[in-house]
């Protein structure tokens, strides 16, 4: 091996030792700024549950002291009252049957369609 030829080679390594070192500290001050966004994100996020869980609470507290709802009877209209006449005089009033005669027979979807319509 020539002695130029070997100089010119160990130059050559030692730009790219130079390089890869440049690269290094880029890599590490990534490193660092993904590590502090980290830590950043990790305590915003405990913020954040620590103020939802007090909400939570606080909705909590206040559904407990309401006072329960009564639940609101529907006044039966006069839709529902013509249904009931309809079926007295021998008509389907269900989704099944509808407006066919009954032949003096009771049917259980009416009669369930209607219990609904009255409860």
């Amino acid at each position: 091996m020539k002695e130029g030829n070997f100089l010119d080679r160990v130059m050559e390594f030692e730009q790219q030792l130079e390089a890869m070192h440049e690269q290094f500290r880029e890599l590490i001050g990534f490193v660092a700024k993904m590590t502090e966004e980290n830590h950043s994100l990790q305590l915003e996020n405990h913020h954040l549950r620590t103020r939802l869980d007090e909400l939570t609470d606080k909705t909590q507290m206040m559904d407990e002291k309401r006072p329960p709802e009564k639940p609101q009877r529907v006044d039966i209209g006069e839709g529902v009252d013509n249904l009931a006449r309809i079926y007295n005089e021998g008509y389907h009033v269900c989704n099944v049957h509808y407006g066919s005669s009954r032949k003096g027979e009771d049917c259980l979807f009416c009669l369930s369609f209607l219990s609904k319509q009255n409860a």
